[in-house]
């Protein structure tokens, strides 16, 4: 049973969508709205925007919109019915027991489930007989069995059916044991476990779930570290394995490592605030996690060259964010775990020195550049200084900006006038280019050229146009829409994916039910939602909703009388006659 339309009204009524984005964003006043950076992608100039009087969001840089649930779905990683308790908690509401108990939140509960009663399995075995050689294997990496414990580590057998056959025993079916990828599926369709004599690390999510695993073989068998693929609750790209314990050690710095072993090292010697990715580089997803949780963040990968390529990236990812970067290079090529362990009792001590003397990403980045050149022989140091110059330019502020130019200048023996023109000269083709990008970005969001949802746009603009025109009016005024929803016929829709979200709309208008922003997110996706939210933004509400919805269904109306490109290809001759003699009769 979905969740009852009452109920979405009472949330609706104590929910206000500025206060709940406010938590996540800090916005500001421009005009009747509310804007900020948005949370969904990294960028320096504010285009997100939130409408209080309406319900809803949108940014008109990613795309992202929708209303207040469409919202938390996003930021939290939930489904609709998560997303919705998750509100309802903080209104003061108990969702009602039978909601939503079918479908896909009854499957993501059942696999929330499996996972948990795997990590059980896992972790019993690794004190089984069978489990030995893996639990000699954390104990010889140092780990307490505190460390264990705390952890949940597990052991997962050779033997490739042991978990399938306890998940069966507990009433797991084999599809609920696939869609969590804790099986794969045979040739003779049958489950076997996926993860096999490894030793596993449960992911845990911020509500406690167990979510997934990494798991690292104990034979010579590759890969050395399998990790769970994406499931309906799980997303590598949006997760961090610790981010669970580290949100509330944070203290405003989150320490951001490679691989779960040095996690829980760090972890262990007290550095609790420490995370690590899932098997992939740092993605814009997780970085705006972190932003979250900190104010500050430690890049702290290994020294070798991918490790050195990979801080490079984190940082590029990380600094749109405004997060402060620090590096931490482990001396001699270690790891943070070897580097712990080789000084023993001083290993904790050693480490804290490390973190209290690490740069930040500015310092590191000029000095991977200056590594690249000899600055005593003259073209050289050229070469340096313009580089140098380029990557000062990238700096927002122009504070930090006039302390790296003269730094450059001292070390250099160059005038800081003349480091400041070359700086200034980037800092001008920076801002062109930018220009240039925003300005093809919108002319191609005009003219609907990229536009992956409605792919029939870009040869049916002025329809398009009209139609979103009408889908916005419908949203906006109640009364117009009951009236649209009489007199216009879906079939008059000419782009599909406009028609989709009429047909719906008009549905619930002849249900009787509401079609705000915030009453129709259950019955859209995500992306759905953001184009709705987008539509709302390029047509704002209108003085006259009557005489311009007229207006909007005469151009629908006549554009869809037309023969598109396609038809008029496939068209025979009287098809193509009687075309042109409507043509002739609309000029007269």
């Amino acid at each position: 049973m979905a969740i009852t339309e009452e109920f979405k009204q009472e949330l609706k009524a104590r929910t206000d969508i500025a206060d709940v984005i406010s938590s996540y964003v800090q916005l500001k006043k421009s005009g009747r709205n509310l804007v900020g950076l948005c949370p969904f992608h990294n960028e320096r100039s504010p285009s997100f925007s939130v409408s209080r009087e309406n319900g809803f969001f949108y940014c008109f840089g990613c795309g992202a919109g929708g209303d207040v649930i469409t919202f938390i779905k996003k930021i939290e990683n939930l489904d609709y019915v998560d997303a919705v308790k998750l509100l309802a908690d903080r209104a003061g509401l108990t969702v009602p027991e039978d909601a939503a108990s079918d479908g896909m939140g009854h499957l993501k509960t059942r696999i929330y489930e499996a996972n948990r009663e795997a990590a059980r399995f896992y972790h019993r075995n690794l004190y089984a007989p069978q489990g030995r050689q893996a639990l000699r294997y954390l104990r010889d990496r140092g780990l307490t069995e505190k460390t264990i414990i705390h952890f949940g580590l597990g052991y997962s057998p050779s033997d490739r059916f042991e978990l399938v056959n306890h998940l069966s025993a507990k009433g797991f079916s084999n599809n609920e044991m696939i869609q969590a990828n804790l099986a794969n599926q045979s040739k003779k369709n049958n489950p076997f476990d996926r993860f096999s004599d490894r030793v596993m690390f449960p992911i845990i999510d911020l509500r406690g779930n167990v979510i997934g695993f990494g798991g690292r073989i104990m034979s010579d068998i590759k890969p050395k570290y399998l990790n769970t693929s994406d499931t309906p609750v799980f997303n590598k790209s949006r997760n961090l394995f610790a981010l669970n314990f580290a949100k509330n050690k944070a203290g405003g710095q989150l320490i951001l490592v490679e691989g779960y072993m040095d996690v829980i090292a760090l972890h262990q010697a007290g550095f609790e605030n420490a995370v690590a990715t899932l098997g992939t580089s740092l993605t814009e997803e997780q970085a705006m996690m972190i932003k979250r949780y900190c104010d500050e963040v430690v890049i702290c990968y290994d020294a070798d060259e991918a490790g050195q390529k990979a801080t490079q990236r984190a940082i590029g990812i990380l600094r749109p964010t405004g997060i402060k970067i620090k590096i931490l290079t482990v001396p001699n090529g270690k790891d943070p775990d070897e580097f712990i362990k080789s000084h023993g009792q001083q290993g904790s001590a050693r480490f804290r020195m490390l973190l209290e003397k690490s740069g930040n990403d500015t310092e590191y980045r000029i000095m991977k550049l200056r590594s690249g050149y000899n600055t005593d022989v003259p073209e050289q140091k050229v070469e340096f200084a313009t580089k140098a110059a380029e990557l000062i330019a990238t700096l927002d502020n122009p504070v930090e900006q006039d302390v790296y130019i003269g730094r450059l200048s001292q070390e250099l023996a160059i005038e800081k006038t003349a480091l400041k023109r070359l700086v200034e000269k980037n800092n001008r083709r920076t801002y062109r280019e930018h220009q240039k990008t925003e300005q093809r970005q919108a002319q191609e969001n005009m003219n609907g050229v990229k536009d992956r949802l409605n792919k029939e746009k870009h040869f049916n603009l002025r329809a398009a146009n009209a139609e979103e025109a009408i889908i916005s009016i419908m949203i906006y005024d109640p009364d117009t829409a009951i009236k649209i929803a009489r007199e216009l016929n879906a079939d008059t829709f000419v782009t599909g994916f406009n028609k989709h979200i009429y047909e719906i709309l008009k549905r619930r208008i002849e249900q009787g039910r509401e079609i705000s922003a915030e009453d129709i997110s259950g019955d859209f996706s995500d992306d759905e939602m953001g184009r709705i939210s987008g539509m709302m933004m390029s047509h704002p509400r209108e003085k006259s909703p009557d005489s311009a919805a007229r207006e909007y269904i005469e151009i629908l109306k006549e554009q869809s009388s037309k023969l598109t490109p396609a038809q008029a290809a496939e068209a025979d001759n009287d098809t193509i006659m009687e075309q042109l003699r409507k043509m002739r009769e609309k000029k007269k």
